[in-house]
């Protein structure tokens, strides 16, 4: 079963990948308010981190992975005019906070929002933006068409996309694997079965909160530990607390081929 699955998840991509990170922050981002610390005083624009999540495009399709509280803002600071789908990692605000902002793109596409969510995340959507699924809802809510979907492979248009489950503590979230990329966040636990979907990535992107080690989240050397098990060309680590330290600092401890991911920082997966 693991080779099949190996098979099929490196089977040919036709599609180019372009991936900007929006935001590689936690869900304080950074500087974090208040704070006056080294990381939080940094001059350095890679210290500068909103809440954390990606831009994926094909030829075909332009996605992102989560919406939190910064989208707004991100999809300005990205000139970003046409948006085809979100896909949710989990329910938790600083990963989706800023759904209420796709009614610009209702607005400019003249149809709703396609949002893919873990079937155990859908209470918390419907609970946080009530008045966008109403019966009679407002003239002015975003128009949502909420995709519920399960640990199974779907499409969007023509891109396979490969749900890999992790726990986040003791709650359940999805990471997402397209083509030769994977994107996992807010994890501190995964089965070697789900692990199996992750291998033979070019590049593959993990959560890791700080150096200390965390109740619900990876630490840093947890990230390390399971890209370099995993082995990707490259490896990436996101959802980057004040606490990690400065960018220019931990990049010297980290091996050659994992970097910490900053936001503004662009890839591409031919």
């Amino acid at each position: 079963m693991k080779s099949e699955l190996v098979s099929r998840y490196n089977a040919k991509i036709t599609n180019k990948l372009k991936i900007t990170f929006l935001g590689t922050g936690t869900s304080q981002g950074v500087p974090v308010i208040g704070c006056t610390c080294g990381t939080c005083r940094s001059k350095d624009p890679k210290d500068k981190r909103l809440r954390s999540s990606v831009l994926i495009k094909t030829n075909e399709l332009t996605l992102t992975i989560d919406a939190g509280p910064d989208f707004r803002q991100q999809m300005l600071l990205n000139k970003v005019s046409k948006l085809d789908a979100i896909l949710v990692t989990h329910g938790h605000k600083d990963h989706v906070g800023g759904l209420d902002d796709v009614r610009a793109f209702n607005f400019l596409a003249k149809k709703s929002m396609k949002v893919y969510t873990p079937h155990f995340a859908v209470s918390d959507l419907q609970r946080e933006f009530h008045y966008a699924f109403e019966e009679d809802k407002y003239p002015g809510a975003p128009n949502i068409e909420l995709n519920i979907i399960k640990n199974t492979p779907f499409k969007i248009k023509n891109i396979e996309i490969i749900p890999i489950e992790a726990l986040h503590y003791k709650n359940p979230v999805y990471g997402y694997r397209l083509g030769r990329f994977c994107y996992l966040t807010d994890i501190k636990t995964i089965s070697e079965a789900e692990k199996n979907k992750m291998r033979g990535c070019e590049i593959i992107t993990i959560s890791g909160l700080r150096k200390k080690e965390h109740i619900s989240h990876f630490n840093l050397t947890d990230a390390i530990n399971l890209l370099q098990e995993l082995n990707p060309k490259k490896g990436y680590i996101t959802h980057i607390s004040h606490l990690m330290g400065k960018y220019e600092d931990v990049e010297k401890e980290l091996p050659d081929n994992i970097h910490l991911a900053y936001d503004g920082l662009s890839i591409e997966i031919n």
